[in-house]
């Protein structure tokens, strides 16, 4: 079993330019209603969302809404 990549929003838009905070930040926000939280990508440490990697861009390539 390989260990996940959590990442913060900043940093994952860093690593993915073609993201923006703003963006992110809504996706996580509307998480409910976009199929985000069913995806399993999104843990929060307190308040703090933390994103799973690779789950999460499979939701992307699964057709994000």
């Amino acid at each position: 079993m390989t260990t996940p990549t959590y990442v913060n929003v900043p940093q994952l838009v860093q690593r993915q330019p073609a993201l923006t905070i703003g963006g992110v930040r809504a996706w996580i926000f509307n998480e409910k209603t976009n199929g985000l939280a069913e995806s399993g990508a999104i843990i929060r440490i307190g308040k703090k969302p933390m994103i799973n990697e690779e789950k999460f861009f499979a939701w992307i390539e699964a057709g994000a809404k």
